[in-house]
Parts: structure tokens; sequence; C-alpha cells
């Protein structure tokens, strides 16, 4: 592994281009990411996965999707049944606390199914943001409530989920997205909430599940820690925040460098990323030329970053044994109850 780049790529289509075939044996990315657009139906996917792993020549290469369920579900029928957003989950909990905590759990379990069929090991999830009145709905249903204690526990369950089915989670987007309102895609959001507030409901899920191995940064700027970047670009929030008050000690990715929310070409966007403290970039999009400039600025996987990445990557080939057809009808049966 200390042969591999701090880097996540996407690729351009369904399967690998000789470009990108020659690029990826080149730069030997730690990890790579699907998106719809790199998914027809399962033989397909899986012949892509195995393409990408044999690029690297590591045994263990995490290949990582946004399988959420609602409308961020990579993964769509028939290669996995439609779910519901993470809020019908903070609902049936609303209702019945036992019961939201195991319909958090199972749809977890029920990605984990999904995911491992066809060679994907890592679920961007849970999303640990709390929204507030007015914010972007580019989080809205996607969060499990708007009370970070309720976000928090279900956050907790959806993570023991995937990895009790032998799949890594993503916490994201630390130090928290819910107060943005802006799409970070689009624009780059200023939130000018005072510390003591951040503190005590934003940064409050991360900190509960901060022993967790992997998340991923907000491209957010919070003007009572930096007025000026993001945190994903920024040492302040990365080393003060993430790093210091939260606790969080293990692989922090970016999120994805093409963005609009940052600024500036995509070498010094790299550059800032890695000096910020960040121990992985992500690139999405598949662009030859975007992941020409990113690579070129990417270090190898090194000290504590290598050792982060050591352990996020623990729990892979490990799972409870369960039975996908028990879940998937306990599941059911739980959703009934807000139906």
């Amino acid at each position: 592994m200390s042969d591999c780049k701090a880097v996540i790529f996407g690729a351009a289509g369904p399967s690998l281009t000789p470009e990108e075939e020659a690029f990826f044996r080149e730069h030997k990315p730690w990890g790579f990411i699907l998106f719809a657009r790199n998914i027809v139906d399962a033989e397909q996917v899986r012949a892509l996965v195995s393409a990408m792993r044999a690029c690297t020549n590591q045994a263990e290469v995490p290949v990582f999707l946004d399988q959420e369920g609602g409308r961020v579900q990579r993964l769509r029928p028939p290669l996995a049944p439609n779910y519901p957003p993470a809020s019908l989950l903070g609902e049936i909990y609303a209702r019945d606390q036992r019961r939201g905590l195991r319909a958090a759990w199972l749809l977890s379990r029920l990605h984990a199914f999904d995911l491992l069929r066809y060679g994907i090991n890592a679920d961007c999830l849970p999303v640990l943001d709390v929204p507030v009145p007015g914010a972007h709905d580019v989080i809205g249903n996607r969060a499990y409530g708007t009370e970070p204690e309720v976000v928090a526990s279900l956050g907790q369950a959806a993570a023991d989920g995937l990895l009790a089915g032998g799949v890594l989670p993503v916490m994201k987007h630390i130090p928290g997205h819910g107060r943005a309102f802006a799409d970070s895609h689009l624009a780059l959001p200023v939130v000018d909430t005072p510390l003591e507030e951040l503190r005590a409901r934003d940064f409050l899920p991360f900190q509960r599940l901060s022993d967790h191995a992997m998340a991923m940064t907000a491209h957010v700027i919070y003007s009572a820690i930096d007025p000026d970047l993001p945190a994903t670009t920024s040492p302040t929030v990365v080393e003060g925040i993430i790093r210091g008050e939260i606790g969080f000690d293990g692989l922090l990715m970016s999120d994805d460098v093409s963005m609009k929310a940052l600024s500036g070409d995509f070498a010094s966007r790299t550059r800032a990323i890695f000096a910020a403290g960040c121990d992985v970039v992500l690139h999405c999009n598949g662009n030859m030329g975007e992941m020409e400039a990113v690579a070129a600025e990417t270090p190898r996987l090194l000290g504590r970053s290598l050792e982060r990445a050591h352990r996020a990557l623990a729990p892979l080939g490990t799972s409870d044994g369960g039975i996908e057809e028990a879940a998937r009808a306990e599941f059911a049966e739980l959703t009934q109850m807000v139906a």
C-alpha cells in the first residue's frame, strides 16, 4: 500500500479506456469511486471494479460508492432495490427508538449485501450532517433528523450495519454541512454561526463517532473558525477542529476536488488539501486532464496517513454471516410503521 498515491479517482464511463488503464497503473491510486455513469449491468460493474483493482497490484483496494437511499443511490433496480431516504429512519425512530435503530442498521446491512455482490467494499455513509430550517436542500432528507443526538444514534447504527457486512463506512461531511445555505457542488457555502453553537449541534455527531476509521470533509467556510478557507483546505479547521476538538484520528479524505466550492486550478486545490492536513484527495468525474493535474501534486501514502489507511481497511473480509432474505423481510416490516 505504501506504493499507492493518496488519491481516490473515478473513471469516465462503464469500462476503463486504455489511457485510463495506463494512468492508473502509473499512479496507483489508493482507491476508486463509482457513479451512475459507470453502472450499466451486473457483469459490467464487476468487470470494471476488477479492472480498477488490477491497475494497482494491491491485494486490498477500496472501491467507494454513494449508496445512501433516497435520491443519493448509485445502484438502482435491477442491481439493487430503491431504498428510502435517511429521514424515514428518523421517522421510525421518533415513534420507537429501538425499531428506528434497528431499521438504520438493517438498511446498511442490506447495502452491504448489495455492494459486495459487485466487488464494491466502501460506502460513503453515514451522513452525519444536522440540517437547520432554511438550509439548502443538498442535505435535506438525506439527514436522519434535525437533532444531533438522533443523528448520532442513527448514524452509529448505520455504520455498524455496514461493518457487520464487511463494507467500510465513511462519515460525511465533517465537521458538518447541515447549516449550508448553498450547494457546495455549485458554490462555496459560508456559515456564520458562532462556534459555541457549532460545538453544541454540528460537531456532536462526529464527536460521538470519532473512533470510526474514515471521514469526508465539507467544502464549507465556518467564519467563526476560519473566515477565508473552507474546511477542506483550512489547517485551522482540520487540525484545530476535526483532529483536535472532534478528536477524529482516522483517514480524512476531501470531498470531491472538482466541486465548484473550491477555487483555483486543480494543482493548487490539491496542494491546499494536503497542506491543510487531509490524508487523501478525492476526484470523482473521470476527466483525464484534471486527474493528471491532481496526480502530479499527490504524494505517496506515508507516515500517519499510511497508518490510518491500514486501519481503515482492517475490517475488509469480515462479515456476520447474516441471511439476506430475513434482513429484507424485517426491514420491509419496520418501514411499514410509517407507510
